[in-house]
């Protein structure tokens, strides 16, 4: 389980009983990578803010795993997001079924090309639908695209892009497109599911519901706890 922040990692925690024992990384506080692991629950893991963190603590903690002899069988990126509404309004759940990085390639005379149309890499992941469409019935988050951004939008303009180019885009998040990177280079299935705090747009600090949302993640994880115990890679 990554999280971007220790506040989105503790909400986490919440859901499952116990308390939670600390396993260093290699690299371990130095570079943040610190497994919080629960007796009755998932290893959380505060991955960093931003793809490149993520996917680097993500990547260390599933290779950590795999040596030791006890491979993850599933990663989930947990957190809160900006949300496009009116589709994910504040307060609301969001399960991505795409996982895609939204800033990932270049810029031309004719617009923004994804690195996919530049001839190499990718831009999407896909997590498993079963674990999706169950995850959506758990707990009522709304199915779809959940775009990864390097630099979190905060204009009327950039809102309007982002959505023109992926119309299907729920919210915007920074991490998840980074964890599903490290995931794919284990062959470890991924899912991401986020609560919204704020809406996608101009930035105002003012209208951020981070408690808000934080909780809501706790009651999404209490609901998806099961979903998750039972839920076997195809």
């Amino acid at each position: 389980m990554a999280t971007a922040v220790p506040a989105e990692r503790d909400a986490v925690a919440r859901a499952f009983p116990g308390a939670a024992t600390e396993v260093p990384l290699p690299g371990g506080q130095q570079v943040g990578a610190v497994l919080h692991r629960l007796p009755a629950g998932p290893d959380l893991l505060a991955a960093g803010v931003g793809p490149a963190p993520a996917a680097a603590r993500a990547a260390t903690a599933l290779t950590a795993a795999a040596l030791h002899g006890r491979p993850y069988t599933l990663v989930v990126c947990a957190g809160i997001a900006g949300g496009f509404a009116p589709e994910a309004p504040v307060g609301s759940l969001v399960v991505a079924d795409e996982i895609t990085a939204a800033d990932l390639g270049a810029e031309t005379a004719e617009g923004f090309l994804p690195v996919t149309e530049l001839g190499f890499g990718t831009v999407t992941h896909r997590p498993p639908q079963a674990l999706v469409r169950d995850a959506a019935t758990a707990t009522g988050a709304r199915p779809g695209t959940v775009l990864t951004v390097s630099t979190v939008t905060g204009t009327a303009a950039r809102a309007a892009a982002l959505r023109e180019s992926h119309p299907r885009a729920l919210a915007e998040a920074m991490e998840g497109f980074g964890v599903a990177e490290a995931a794919a280079a284990h062959g470890t299935p991924v899912l991401e599911l986020r609560a919204i705090s704020n809406p996608v747009g101009p930035r105002d600090r003012a209208a951020w519901r981070i408690g808000e949302a934080l909780a809501a993640l706790t009651d999404a994880f209490g609901k998806l706890a099961p979903v998750l115990e039972s839920w076997k890679p195809a």
